[in-house]
């Protein structure tokens, strides 16, 4: 019970203070990243990684945690890769096929999903580049019943996360939804020249 507790008090204590940091951001794009940098660290359960064959990959990767922020293009054909945290640099601002791999999902039903194991979904596609995702936690951004996008936790040994993580996970998801409508995101998002950004149309 007194895990639970503190889970609950680190996870409430790192919603207060992102919220803050995001009033605070320069922009919707800076906003966000208030909300990626957080949930590496405040998610999941770090024995994970020190249980047998915990990772997907024959070595440890260098790099075991990763976020990001996929928002819905206007036209609606794309997810866009926005506030990444550990992806590869040429993946920010790359523009994903919205029906591709379980972001694609999330857009569709609108509901949040956990992969505690990525190996048990055959379904499941390497976007991120860093690492091949052991475990995934996703919400959706939705903003008055309007889908926005999707935030994504990810990490790369098998059964990091749980439940509980979904549901913190989730409460970020919110905060994501409206510190990008207080700071205009969606008028941020129209103004860029969508044309000149990379494009992903399938993973691995």
């Amino acid at each position: 019970m007194s895990d639970s507790r503190d889970h609950h008090h680190e996870a409430l204590q790192a919603l207060g203070r992102v919220a803050a940091e995001g009033s605070e951001a320069d922009g919707p794009e800076e906003a966000l990243w208030c909300v990626t940098r957080a949930l590496p660290a405040l998610l999941g359960d770090p024995a994970a990684a020190l249980r047998p064959h915990a990772y997907r990959e024959a070595e440890p990767p260098q790099i075991s945690g990763a976020a990001v922020a996929f928002m819905r293009s206007p036209d609606g054909r794309h997810h866009l890769n926005l506030a990444p945290v550990n992806f590869l640099p040429g993946q920010h601002h790359e523009l994903i096929d919205i029906a591709l791999g379980h972001p694609a999902w999330v857009a569709r039903t609108r509901r949040p999903l956990l992969l505690a194991d990525t190996t048990l979904h055959p379904a499941f596609v390497k976007i991120l580049q860093t690492f091949r995702a052991g475990s995934s936690v996703f919400a959706p951004i939705l903003w008055r019943g309007d889908y926005l996008g999707v935030l994504i936790c990810a990490n790369a040994a098998r059964g990091t996360f749980g439940e509980r993580d979904l549901a913190t996970h989730g409460a970020f998801a919110n905060l994501a939804a409206a510190l990008w409508m207080a700071h205009d995101g969606p008028a941020w998002l129209a103004a860029l020249d969508l044309l000149a950004l990379p494009v992903r149309e399938s993973g691995t």
